[in-house]
């Protein structure tokens, strides 16, 4: 009962930390506002792990390699600390492998509850000037604006909320059958 607990706490602090990482990332890519207070709490939170990779691998105009490789090394990490506490076995590969699986069905996550938020937000609070939800504007807008040209407003509905919707839905289970086939314990 003491490991199952020290392990779900371990998950926990893990996907807190992971995400963190994954929205840098994500921020960089998406071009989001440094000054945000938001913005600026990632950077100081990810500065200490992320700074020696970034010394090795210097972002590449908006793609900040530093930040996805600490973080799919990190998960990999916890996998293999997670594991030895509960007395599995594992494979080094299989463990990136992981990784990498973990790290892109939370971007996955991410953009899923960013879209909600953002659909909520523009029914109760459009146009608020909250770091919080500019944040979720900014990060959402590259993945909405290409499906905003698919299917424009209809009678003041933006409906292309549902393409992404489905889109990333497609994308899913196709992570959730990787993730089985990679034999990923949880």
């Amino acid at each position: 009962m003491g490991t199952e607990i020290l392990v779900s706490s371990l998950q926990m602090l893990t996907t807190f930390y992971l995400t963190l990482l994954i929205l840098r990332f994500l921020f960089q890519l998406c071009q989001v506002d440094f000054f945000n207070p938001i913005s600026q709490f990632i950077a100081k939170a990810t500065n200490p792990v992320t700074d020696p990779v970034r010394k090795m691998v210097p972002p590449v105009k908006r793609f900040d390699g530093a930040s996805l490789i600490v973080a799919i090394l990190f998960q990999a990490i916890m996998y293999l600390i997670i594991l030895s506490l509960a007395g599995y076995g594992f494979q080094p590969l299989a463990l990136l492998v992981w990784g990498v699986l973990k790290v892109i069905s939370l971007v996955i996550t991410i953009y899923f509850f960013a879209i909600i938020g953002m659909i909520v937000i523009s029914w109760l609070a459009p146009g608020n000037p909250h770091p919080g939800i500019q944040i979720i504007h900014q990060i959402t807008e590259p993945i909405m604006a290409p499906f905003r040209n698919l299917l424009p407003p209809m009678g003041g509905l933006d409906l292309s909320p549902i393409l992404v919707f489905l889109v990333l839905n497609m994308v899913q289970v196709v992570m959730s059958s990787l993730q089985q086939a990679a034999g990923m314990p949880f």
